[in-house]
């Protein structure tokens, strides 16, 4: 993107990304810096937090640009190489397919990571990395994906927190008949089924799963068969028709207490409280087996921030980031938006995330096995097809054969090749 900082040209180049400013500079020897946001609910957050830096750093302007569908936005952008200064990313596929173009600055030596805590920047290395040894993201929030309930309901029912999958079925079915739909399905948005597919896998497929697929020694057929097939069984138990219902739908309804549990993580938290639920929104590790010291707690990098490996504002947009990375900012963030905080010694003590506690400080954590793909591999669209049909072979079969295709041209990922 071309720079310009006299205030009409800022404020005409930001109108014409669709961008949401935060001011336009009045001094026109500010050098200006792109901020590319991609969380909606968060928008106004990081607006106040530029502006808060603008007044720390009276040289610097901050655009900030927030935009819809933000991944296709970005892409769009680097086809043009017009890659933005700064930016916030998911720690999912994308990033990690990014990273491995090279698109993103090196923090492996920088001071911003030695307050962070490890695991979660081996989460963002295990996604992808430009080259060995690099850690081409800062992480700045993470959440807990595994199950969210009504304290309430299951207060009323006697039921008490599952410990394995058996007393998970179990709760379900207590809940079932007794009137109360134990899962509300959200399947008309396909991604929420990839919420409990990720501790499902993370928990009964080896370690190595993930290197040894990227190298061809293994399959989705016989490594996520039991997983599969635990999803089948969860989704035995939602409302009829959970095809029909989407994400709004489903944490509008349990808010209502019109479910005992979403299959959701710690980021649907703030959406079920724009409902107003009556009563505490609790939190468990989702268990995949029937041995608790096998449970693991899927927590991964929910907001990251970057920098452009060319930008023309090194500098400055490395002085915004050691701001943002500040630790009042980061707990803040974490506390508004019910989020992990990523840095030592720090816990949001939240009731939403009570449950998951005992996880976080173990650091029984293990990343999202679904950030492994690409938009390329439909995953979400081949779990909704599954749900709907609940037939295991041919959900895994697809899935194999659309990753292999992907595969032959792989740029992404540990072990990523040239294409």
């Amino acid at each position: 993107m071309q720079r310009r900082t006299a205030r009409i040209g800022a404020c005409l180049v930001a109108l014409l990304a669709t961008a949401s400013l935060v001011g336009c500079a009045p001094d026109d020897s500010r050098t200006t810096i792109t901020f590319f946001q991609f969380k909606p609910e968060a928008v106004t957050y990081f607006q106040g937090l530029a502006s808060e830096f603008e007044k720390q750093n009276p040289d610097i302007h901050v655009v900030v640009q927030n935009v819809p569908d933000p991944e296709t936005a970005l892409r769009t952008r680097l086809v043009k190489n017009d890659v933005p200064d700064v930016m916030t990313l998911n720690g999912n596929g994308t990033f990690g397919e990014l990273a491995s173009a090279g698109i993103f600055a090196d923090f492996a030596h920088q001071p911003v990571l030695d307050d962070v805590k490890p695991g979660y920047v081996d989460v963002l290395k295990n996604l992808g990395a430009a080259k060995p040894g690099e850690v081409n993201g800062i992480p700045f929030a993470a959440n807990a994906s595994g199950v969210l309930y009504n304290e309430k309901i299951f207060a009323e029912h006697d039921v008490l927190v599952p410990r394995t999958f058996d007393e998970l079925v179990a709760a379900a079915k207590t809940f079932k008949k007794a009137g109360v739909t134990p899962f509300y399905g959200m399947l008309k948005d396909a991604w929420t089924a990839q919420s409990p597919l990720a501790p499902l896998t993370a928990q009964t497929t080896p370690a190595n799963f993930f290197p040894e697929r990227f190298a061809d020694k293994a399959t989705f057929g016989n490594g996520w068969r039991t997983a599969a097939d635990e999803l089948s069984t969860l989704y035995d138990y939602t409302q009829p028709d959970p095809a029909a219902f989407g994400y709004e739908e489903g944490t509008r309804a349990f808010a209502q207490g019109d479910s005992a549990m979403l299959l959701l993580g710690s980021y649907a938290v703030p959406q079920i409280r724009t409902f107003k639920p009556k009563f505490t929104v609790g939190s468990f590790a989702l268990p995949a087996t029937n041995d608790p010291k096998k449970t693991t707690l899927v927590s991964g990098i929910d907001v990251l921030l970057t920098a452009s490996a060319k930008g023309a504002h090194p500098k400055e947009s490395q002085r915004f980031i050691d701001f943002l990375m500040a630790p009042d900012v980061v707990q803040k963030y974490a506390e508004d938006q019910v989020a992990i905080p990523v840095l030592k010694d720090q816990k949001n003590t939240d009731p939403a995330l009570a449950g998951v506690q005992k996880y976080l400080d173990e650091e029984r954590i293990v990343g999202f096995t679904d950030h492994q793909f690409i938009p390329a591999i439909p995953l979400a669209a081949l779990l909704q097809q599954f749900l709907v049909d609940r037939n295991t072979d041919k959900f895994l079969g697809a899935l194999d054969e659309t990753w292999d295709q992907v595969a032959k041209r792989r740029t992404w990922g540990l072990g990523a090749v040239a294409s």
